[in-house]
């Protein structure tokens, strides 16, 4: 369960720690890389990428991230970090406009690596960035799941996230929608 009184710590303009008190969400970082290369399996590949991570990508993505976060981009992405020497146990986004995506909604994807998965730190991880979400004008949060990924859409339920089916024209992949309001987030 997360703590409803949590830490925001900016850091820089661009650094932001979030904490319940069990997870840390902090910015991605290019010494994450090897750990996010180690933690990657097939569900991950399965269910985010569109294949298995190279270094030379991983490090690409992960210093996009940062620029996104020093120049106020659509996208905050973090990792989901772990115990007192704060393990990379997998990562959260936010992508503030996509796609799809009405004007106030922002698209939560997530993922664990497989020794962090079925602890909570997943719901946990969403709760933190749904707060961050609401907190830089997010007025609804939309998680898009595969249908067949039944892990994810639990996840979604468990942060108070709400079914509304399939948006027509989304792409050639259907997606579940999961929405939750912003707007009445505890700031």
């Amino acid at each position: 369960m997360v703590r409803s009184g949590f830490d925001v710590e900016d850091r820089r303009m661009h650094e932001v720690r979030l904490t319940d008190g069990t997870i840390t969400l902090s910015p991605l970082r290019l010494d994450d890389v090897e750990a996010h290369l180690a933690g990657e399996d097939e569900l991950l590949v399965r269910w985010l990428n569109d294949g298995p991570g190279t270094r030379e990508c991983v490090e690409a993505y992960f210093r996009h991230c940062r620029e996104q976060w020093g120049a106020g981009g659509p996208l905050r992405a973090f990792g989901i970090r772990v115990g007192s020497d704060e393990a990379l146990a997998g990562t959260v986004d936010l992508r503030f406009a996509e796609e799809g995506l009405a004007p106030g909604q922002v698209n939560v994807a997530y993922g664990l690596y497989p020794s962090w998965r079925r602890r909570g730190l997943a719901t946990r991880a969403v709760l933190l960035a749904s707060h961050y979400a609401a907190t830089a004008g997010g007025e609804e949060a939309v998680i898009q799941v595969e249908p067949e990924n039944r892990a994810s859409a639990a996840v979604a339920r468990r942060a108070g996230f709400s079914p509304v089916g399939q948006p027509p024209g989304n792409s050639s992949t259907w997606f579940d929608w999961y929405v939750r309001d912003l707007r009445d987030d505890p700031r």
